[in-house]
């Protein structure tokens, strides 16, 4: 099982995170002090690390550079608040893979993640993943996460970034009652207002591209995607 850490000290943004990186099937560890992060970090279980650099008692930047040389190899993605060109400059030199800045959206995180994990976990010989992997279906409807296309009785629709990541969220879930508010964190992130009516809105706007009996409505709960 893929493990990630979550390095960060606001436990709002941690818990959001966290969330998202586990309903899509990774194992998670939240460290919101340098120390116990280094000390998750060196234990050699670690897979990735989603580091802030706004950290108590020590600059993300000064426990990066520690890390790798105390011969730390994961990918490491920096997501902070701090977007000067320096502290990019100095991010990546210090050992960082990827660099994110606040406020963010889920989903461009975790196809960061993918992309880093990708690179890191696959042998040089390793086969091209399956397409069970790289395609969802669920009745008529049909995922490609590769190409971010999506078909209907083998038609192709135009989705916007919002509304395929709402449909894969439904697909990875299929049968499942999902609430808004699992939603709101799941596709628009922890900086939407929990009483939004977004994701109603963009409901509405898949039922007249799916179908309208696709996604059900439970009451007083949220969404189901219905398994045909």
């Amino acid at each position: 099982m893929t493990q990630i850490l979550i390095v960060e000290d606001e436990s709002r943004i941690s818990t959001f995170i966290e969330k998202g990186l586990q309903s899509n099937g990774y194992t998670t560890s939240v460290a919101d002090h340098p120390d116990d992060a280094a000390a998750i970090a060196l234990d050699g279980n670690v897979d990735l690390m989603i580091l802030d650099l706004g950290l108590p008692g020590k600059d993300g930047l000064l426990l990066l550079e520690e890390l790798r040389g105390q011969g730390f190899t994961a990918p490491v993605i920096i997501l902070t608040a701090r977007d000067d060109i320096e502290d990019k400059v100095t991010g990546f030199e210090v050992g960082a893979d990827d660099y994110m800045t606040k406020p963010f959206r889920f989903e461009e995180l975790l196809v960061r993640v993918r992309a880093r994990l990708r690179t890191s976990l696959a042998p040089a010989n390793a086969a091209s993943p399956s397409n069970d992997e790289l395609v969802l279906q669920q009745g008529s409807i049909t995922l490609d996460l590769r190409t971010r296309r999506i078909k209907v009785n083998g038609d192709l629709l135009e989705l916007s970034a919002r509304e395929f990541t709402l449909v894969e969220t439904f697909m990875r879930h299929p049968d499942q009652v999902l609430s808004r508010e699992q939603l709101l964190d799941r596709v628009w992130g922890y900086d939407y207002a929990p009483g939004s009516n977004i994701v109603d809105v963009y409901v509405g706007y898949l039922r007249k591209k799916l179908g309208s009996e696709v996604i059900e409505t439970v009451r007083g709960i949220g969404y189901r995607m219905r398994t045909p």
